[in-house]
């Protein structure tokens, strides 16, 4: 740690990681969409910044386009007040792009995302076709209501999956097709609630069937009904608790630690990161490559040398104390939206810019000088926040000016809080009024199945039976469910995906231990199949892993796991 503050030339951190780590998550909206008015035309938008905030908000094509100039904005710094509330006050002038989008085809409801086509509100994802509802899709097509899928096709109610076909209610498996309620399995086909299989088909809770055995246990379940899915769901999860797992989801690593880290090499302390190198503390890092970072959180393709950022990729070095500059981005700090820029400090919005302060343009000697002084200031004038909490030089924004409000924000997801310790510690706390949308039929009226239902469901608002908010079932998802022989769901694409991802660890890595008695595991659930290295003896490995001990989980470590899975 201490060589790479040294090679970035910058203090060390005064917060612990995972601080850190929520500072910049609050700083990200990932899927929550809101209507506004365009700051130059006036029109409905919509954006990802709520409008009670009273950010000045354009689509992303006028703020791509040339009828404005952000160096209109320029000022000089003021040395009787703080960076922080001088840097803000300018973010409040300066438009921001509402939906952070480029290269989209047919596809405006979606944020955070780049060259999709024909999809419906999906969100961090890139290079996707005919997708609905869900998050961080990459390479994939006719997938509905899934997250971090990758190179997939027709895939439903899933998670982590790379390589996969028509799997359904599956996570943490590879190159498999026609699974069902599946964990963690590598080139499987036609299995059902099995977990840890590699290379298997016709199998059911890890069983092996014949094929015609297979299918008729399969028509027998009804996992074309809402209440054979329930069933289903209820027993696969029971029995996967049963069964062991690897202390650490990831394929492909060499000296790595965290969760979700995969075909990476000293990657250590992380978080969803695939395709990276000697990087520490980060999050969401999902694009390769990354190289030589800490704490950088969200995005990849091509980031090196970067400390401190939220939504900074796709060609930067050298990236400071940054949130959503990109692309092509080298030595910038302390700035946001900045496009194409070298060597700026505390700007907003600029593009294909050079030696510039809050908007201002200096020359190369006099951007050194102004520098440097602004940092000395930084410490010896902090910020302080309503916590009494000190920010000087080196630390990432203060939570207290995220534009979104802590509940809308990848923070929540992650550092739970509520209402009122959010809005004591000014994080902010914003729901703004739904429409008003008269419910025709509530859930509990939509058929078990949907081969019971014609296409005028699609003209019903609908009821979520969890949240009582309206929802829609859209043509294009009709046609998938009724192609697929799934049922209709009863909640809305919200509460659907909070569901989904609550099969995913959070953020927090905790101390374990190998559960591996011997010949069976430390609870008796599990029988060893095979004689292990240490024998009949309980194995003494220990280890930094996502299974949180009070979830019971059986976890052994990489060597005792793969004995059990060839």
């Amino acid at each position: 740690d201490f060589s790479f503050y040294e090679k970035i030339k910058v203090p060390l951190p005064t917060f612990c990681p995972l601080c850190r780590a929520e500072r910049r998550f609050a700083f990200r909206n990932e899927r929550k969409l809101f209507k506004a008015k365009s700051a130059f035309s006036g029109e409905n938008i919509f954006s990802l910044y709520p409008p009670s905030i009273n950010r000045k908000v354009v689509t992303d094509q006028e703020w791509w386009s040339d009828s404005w100039n952000p160096m209109e904005y320029g000022r000089d710094f003021d040395f009787s007040k703080d960076f922080f509330t001088q840097f803000f006050e300018l973010e409040k002038e300066v438009p921001a792009y509402a939906l952070n989008v480029e290269r989209m085809t047919n596809s405006p409801y979606a944020a955070n995302a780049a060259t999709l086509k024909d999809c419906y509100l999906c969100f961090n994802s890139n290079s996707s076709e005919n997708c609905l509802y869900g998050n961080d899709f990459f390479l994939s097509k006719n997938c509905i209501d899934n997250s971090h899928v990758s190179s997939s096709e027709k895939c439903y109610e899933c998670f982590w999956l790379q390589k996969c076909y028509k799997c359904y209610f599956t996570i943490m498996s590879v190159e498999s097709h026609d699974l069902w309620f599946c964990r963690d399995c590598l080139g499987c086909n036609d299995c059902f609630g099995c977990t840890n299989l590699r290379k298997a088909s016709y199998c059911i809770f890890n069983k092996q069937y014949a094929k015609e055995e297979y299918f008729r246990i399969l028509s027998e379940m009804q996992l074309n009904t809402k209440s054979g899915i329930q069933e289903a769901y209820d027993k696969v999860h029971a029995f996967w608790k049963t069964q062991i797992n690897k202390y650490h989801q990831g394929l492909q690593n060499l000296n790595s630690s965290g969760s979700y880290v995969s075909n990476s090499k000293n990657v250590l302390e992380s978080y969803m990161v695939k395709g990276a190198e000697d990087v520490k503390y980060s999050q969401y890092a999902s694009v390769a490559k990354i190289k030589d970072c800490y704490d950088y959180s969200i995005w990849g393709q091509d980031a090196e040398l970067c400390y401190e950022t939220s939504v900074c990729g796709e060609n930067v070095y050298g990236v400071r104390f940054c949130w959503d500059c990109w692309p092509n981005n080298t030595n910038v700090e302390y700035s946001t939206h900045l496009k194409s820029c070298t060597d700026c400090f505390g700007c907003v919005g600029l593009r294909n810019k050079q030696y510039c302060i809050f908007n201002k343009q200096y020359t190369k000697e006099e951007y050194g000088v102004l520098r440097n002084k602004i940092i000395e200031h930084m410490n010896t004038k902090p910020y302080i926040d309503s916590k009494g909490l000190i920010y000087t030089y080196g630390e990432f924004f203060p939570i207290e000016f995220a534009s979104f409000g802590y509940n809308n924000s990848l923070a929540f997801q992650h550092f739970m809080k509520d209402k009122e310790e959010i809005l004591k510690n000014s994080y902010g706390w914003i729901n703004e009024e739904p429409g008003q949308y008269s419910i025709t039929k509530k859930s509990s009226e939509i058929p078990n199945s949907a081969q019971e239902v014609d296409e005028s469901i699609t003209k019903e608002i609908l009821e979520c039976s969890t949240c009582s908010r309206p929802f829609r079932i859209v043509s294009n998802e009709f046609i998938f469910l009724k192609n697929e022989n799934l049922p209709l769901p009863g909640e809305c694409s919200e509460c659907r995906h909070e569901r989904r991802i609550s099969d995913r660890f959070k953020i927090f890595l905790y101390d374990g231990h190998c559960m591996c008695a011997g010949e069976e595991d430390e609870t008796g659930q599990f029988k060893n199949t095979r004689k292990h290295f240490h024998g009949t003896t309980a194995c003494t490995e220990k280890f930094r892993t996502g299974f949180n001990p009070v979830d019971k989980d059986i976890v052994y470590c990489e060597s005792c796991y793969q004995q059990e899975v060839v």
